[in-house]
C-alpha cells in the first residue's frame, strides 16, 4: 500500500516538471547582455548569460544550446505592406491544427530571410512575372541558385508580382523556422542554474538592403536583461574534455569560437585540473577585439591556462591568424601532440578551421620528419582515437 502512494506521488511530480525540448523550449531569462567589443572595433559580439533556474536543464562543457529565434518585425511589417495584408487575419500553419494572426505566424512560425529555388518554384503558381518563369527554366539551374543566395522572400514579392495569392496561399510556400544553436560558453559547476553564450551578430549589405543575422540581431538589438528567450540543449557528444583531468589540451578557438574554450577552462578550474592547457586566440584588433582579455589573462596567471597565445590580424603590415602562431610554436605544439595532449579547434568551417588543419600536417610532417601523406595519416589516427576534435560552423 505505501509504496503504490508512493509511486503516485512521483507521478504527479514528474508531471509537474515538464521536460524541456527543442519542441518544447524553456523560457530563460536574460540575467546579462553587454557587448564584449571595445570602441573602434568593426565587429559586436554579445556576451549572454541566460537563468535556467527551473528548468532542470543541465550541460556538459562542449554542449550547444538552441534558440528557437523570432524574425525582426521591420521585416514582417515590410512583407505585410508590399502585399497589402493585414496582420490580424487568421492562417493555418503545421499540419493544420494551429491558428495564427498572420504577423505572428511570420514572426515565430516561420523563415522569412532564407529564399530557395522550391519556394520560387511554389511562387510562381501565383504570378504571371515573365522574368521568374524564366530563371525557373531548367537550363537556368546555377542563375537560380544565385539569385537565392544573400536575398529573402521581401525581395521575391517586390521583383516578381504583381501576385495573386492569399496569405495563406502564401505561407504554404514557406519553411518552418529552426533553431540557432550556439556553443556553450560557461560551465555549469562554475555557474550553478545558468548558461552563456558568445554571439557575434551578423550584418551585412546584399542587393542594395541590409540583412541582419535572425538570432543574432536579436539578440545585439531587440532582448535585453529581464526578457526570457526559448531555449534547449543539444548535446555535442564528440566534443567533449577529456575524461581524466591530468590530460594536456590545446584549443584553437578564434573570435567566437572562443565559446566552448571559456566553458573547458572554467570547468578545469572548478576540477583543479593538473593537465596543462593551451590557447590559441585571434580577431582583427587587440585593443577592441580580445573578447574575455581580463578572464584569460587571469586564469594564466593562476596557472589553469598555461600557455595563451594570441593573432589579432589587422594590427601589424601582414595578416597574422592563428594558424601562423601554431606554425611559430610548431616544435613545442608537436611535442605537446606526441605526449597525448587533445587538440581541439572551434570556429569558421570554410577558411579556420580548413588552415589550422593544414598547419597541423605541416608541424607534424616537419617535426615528426615524416612525409606529407604520412602526416596526414598520423592526423587522421588522432582523430580516429579521438584526440583530434572540431566544432567547425
Amino acid at each position: 500500500m505505501q509504496s503504490t502512494m508512493d509511486n503516485s506521488n512521483n507521478v504527479q511530480k514528474d508531471q509537474l516538471v515538464p521536460t524541456y525540448s527543442r519542441t518544447n523550449p524553456f523560457q530563460a531569462k536574460i540575467l546579462k547582455n553587454v557587448n564584449l567589443n571595445g570602441e573602434g572595433s568593426s565587429k559586436e559580439t554579445r556576451h549572454i548569460e541566460l537563468s535556467l533556474e527551473g528548468s532542470g536543464l543541465s550541460y556538459v562543457p562542449g554542449d550547444a544550446l538552441g534558440i528557437m529565434p523570432s524574425n525582426d518585425p521591420e521585416l514582417v511589417d515590410a512583407i505585410l505592406e508590399e502585399m497589402d495584408w493585414d496582420g490580424i487575419v487568421a492562417v493555418t500553419v503545421g499540419k493544420g491544427d494551429e491558428v495564427l494572426p498572420l504577423r505572428e505566424a511570420l514572426t515565430n512560425y516561420f523563415e522569412i530571410t532564407l529564399l530557395t529555388k522550391k519556394i520560387l518554384q511554389g511562387a510562381a503558381a501565383f504570378t504571371e512575372n515573365e522574368e521568374l518563369q524564366r530563371l525557373l527554366l531548367v537550363e537556368n539551374a546555377a542563375e537560380v541558385k544565385e539569385y537565392c543566395n544573400g536575398r529573402d522572400l521581401l525581395d521575391m514579392l517586390r521583383e516578381f508580382g504583381p501576385w495573386k495569392m492569399t496569405p495563406q496561399e502564401f505561407v504554404t510556400l514557406l519553411r518552418k523556422m529552426t533553431a540557432r544553436l550556439y556553443s556553450i560558453a560557461s560551465s555549469i559547476a562554475a555557474n550553478p542554474g545558468e548558461v552563456h553564450l558568445t554571439i557575434g551578430a551578423v550584418r551585412y549589405t546584399a542587393h542594395d538592403r541590409e540583412r541582419k543575422g535572425v538570432c543574432s540581431v536579436q539578440c545585439a538589438e531587440r532582448v535585453t536583461e529581464g526578457d526570457t528567450l526559448p531555449v534547449f540543449v543539444q548535446a555535442n557528444k564528440h566534443f567533449h574534455l577529456p575524461e581524466t583531468h591530468d590530460t594536456d589540451i590545446i584549443m584553437v578557438g578564434p573570435g567566437t569560437g572562443i565559446a566552448p574554450f571559456r566553458s573547458f577552462i572554467q570547468e578545469r578550474a572548478v576540477n583543479k585540473a593538473t593537465g596543462q592547457a593551451w590557447l590559441f586566440f585571434g580577431d582583427q584588433h587587440e585593443a577592441c577585439d580580445f573578447l574575455y582579455r581580463d578572464e584569460l589573462e587571469k586564469y594564466q596567471q593562476d596557472g589553469v591556462l598555461t600557455k595563451l597565445d594570441t593573432a589579432f590580424s589587422r594590427d601589424g603590415d601582414r595578416k597574422v591568424y592563428v594558424q601562423h602562431k601554431m606554425l611559430e610554436h610548431g616544435k613545442e605544439l608537436y611535442e605537446w601532440l606526441e605526449k597525448g595532449a587533445y587538440f581541439f579547434v572551434c570556429g569558421d568551417k570554410e577558411h579556420m578551421a580548413k588552415d589550422v588543419n593544414e598547419a597541423l600536417i605541416t608541424i607534424i610532417e616537419k617535426e615528426g620528419g615524416l612525409s606529407r601523406e604520412d602526416a596526414e595519416a598520423h592526423l587522421k589516427d588522432l582523430q580516429k582515437q579521438g584526440r583530434y576534435l572540431r566544432d567547425v560552423y
